[in-house]
Order: structure tokens, then C-alpha cells, then sequence
């Protein structure tokens, strides 16, 4: 019996030529790619600590060959190839899940029209980000990933099967972990009001309460605190949006297109955030 064919990946569709961060560029434009994540530069000095942290698991490279392929890895994400993004970063293993998995999803989310392709995607992030957060404990990224994986597989799946199954609980305690270990994770943040407004939504403000410490408040102050830390993403607006409609969609309308309006005037960085701002120009045509 033949194999079924791996869907294709289709490509960004937008122009990508301001997000080449060739050379130096990377590092320089660095702190304002990654302000919601929280990712730290791959420079030889933090590919020398992860070949060491991730021991057995870490792929056979020198310090600065790794440090080379990871930031090759992360403007390949930047520009909006996710596939070699994806390809690169899984070829390093756990060192390299972080833009696999961000990758990965990203193209799930926005440019796979499939419904099941979309869970078969979001099911290997999840399988990818598992074992790095156990080769790589001590990354709140490994942990984060994880979250953002499995919320996604969950929406995919219906937010009332995914608590059955439990993906609830692991998705807090996986935002949790990224939390204790970086504190100002804006994307965590938002992740956790989202986590909140989706099971209050679901099933309810005391059910959801008293099972899963859901509560409206928590997702107004992460979603909130998400806002403060990174003001011109998209994303952050965009969940900000999201999170009033679940909670109370018909006294949020306003303010939820407000915040949809808001996403889609950022200036995108990058080929994600050129994702994100379109999908919110999107909720508002």
C-alpha cells in the first residue's frame, strides 16, 4: 500500500523582502523579534550552554557551527520559509525545537486550510516541544512551546473534548513552568488569558472556577500584563480581541474590534507578525 503523500507547505504570501535580516541584522533587530517570546540570542555562547545542557541529546556540533545554523534557522522563520525554518531546527534536536515548533505552528495556524492536516501539525509540535521540555527542562521556551502546541491541537479539537482528555492541565502546567522560569514572557501571558477565557467560555465562570481555577479576572490581568510588556505586537492585540469575545461577546463587541483595529495597525517585524496583523484586518472586513 503506497504512502500518503506529506501535505506541501504553502508559502508566505505576502512580501518578505524587509525581513531578510541578513548578517548582523539579526542580532541588532533581535530584541524587538523576540519580545514576546522571550527567545535569547544565538550567539556561540548560548549554543555552547544548550550543547551542555541538553547533554546526550544535543546534536554533534562545535559552539559556533550551532550557533550558525540556529540563526540561519530563525531568519529562515523570520521571512516566512517555515518549512526550512522547521526542517532546520528539528535537524538540531531539542536545541533547535524552539523555531521548529514556532515554525511549525505559525504555518498551521495561518496557511493550512485543512482541519485534520492542522491537527496532524499541531499533534507533532506538541511531540517535538514534549521531548525538549524533558532534554531541556530549565528553557521556559521548551515549556512554552508545549503550551502554545497542544492549545492549539486543543482549539482545533473543540475546547469541551480537549478538557475530557485532560490537554487543560497540561497546557497550565506547562504556561506555569514558562512563567516561574521567565516572568516577563509576554506570549505566556497571553497564552494564560487565553486559557482562562476559553474554559470560562466553555463551560462556565463557576464550574470552570471550581475544576480548573478559570477566572475571568486572571485572563483581563495576563492579557493585560501581555499588552504592557509588548505594546506594538499584533498577536497581543489580536488575543486581546479574542479574550473579550469569549468572556462577554455581546458587551465586548466594541472594545474586542477596537483591539482587532489596534493588532491590524502594528507594523509587522517579521512574516508572523504580517500574518497576525492580517488575520485581525481580517475580523474586522
Amino acid at each position: 500500500m503506497a504512502s500518503k503523500k506529506p501535505a506541501a507547505w504553502a508559502a508566505f504570501p505576502h512580501d518578505a523582502h524587509a525581513f531578510a535580516y541578513t548578517g548582523d541584522a539579526l542580532k541588532k533587530a533581535w530584541p524587538k523579534l523576540h519580545a514576546g517570546d522571550c527567545e535569547p540570542f544565538p550567539d556561540a555562547k548560548r549554543a555552547a550552554a544548550l550543547l551542555k545542557a541538553a547533554g546526550k541529546a544535543a546534536p554533534k556540533l562545535e559552539a559556533d557551527a550551532l550557533a550558525n545554523a540556529l540563526q540561519d534557522a530563525w531568519r529562515a522563520f523570520h521571512r516566512g520559509d517555515f518549512q526550512a525554518a522547521c526542517a532546520s531546527g528539528e535537524a538540531l534536536g531539542p536545541v533547535g525545537t524552539s523555531v521548529a515548533v514556532k515554525a511549525l505552528g505559525i504555518h498551521a495556524t495561518y496557511l493550512v486550510d485543512d482541519d485534520d492536516e492542522k491537527l496532524k501539525r499541531f499533534e507533532r509540535a506538541a511531540a517535538l516541544a514534549e521531548a525538549a521540555a524533558k532534554a531541556l527542562p530549565d528553557e521556559a521556551n521548551s515549556h512554552y512551546r508545549l503550551a502554545f502546541a497542544l492549545g492549539r491541537y486543543s482549539q482545533g479539537l473543540s475546547i469541551a473534548k480537549a478538557l475530557k482528555m485532560g490537554i487543560a492541565g497540561k497546557v497550565r502546567t506547562a504556561l506555569d513552568a514558562t512563567l516561574k522560569l521567565a516572568p516577563k514572557h509576554a506570549e505566556a501571558h497571553t497564552a494564560l488569558a487565553v486559557y482562562h477565557a476559553e474554559i470560562i467560555n466553555k463551560i462556565g465562570a463557576m464550574i470552570g472556577g471550581l475544576t480548573y481555577g478559570a477566572k475571568a479576572g486572571e485572563a483581563d490581568k495576563h492579557i493585560r500584563e501581555a499588552l504592557k510588556l509588548t505594546p506594538a505586537s499584533p498577536i497581543a492585540h489580536v488575543e486581546h480581541g479574542n479574550v473579550l469575545l469569549l468572556l462577554d461577546e455581546n458587551r465586548n463587541e466594541d472594545a474586542a474590534a477596537e483591539a482587532y483595529e489596534k493588532a491590524s495597525k502594528c507594523k509587522p517585524l517579521d512574516a508572523m507578525e504580517t500574518l497576525d496583523a492580517a488575520f485581525a484586518a481580517d475580523q474586522l472586513a
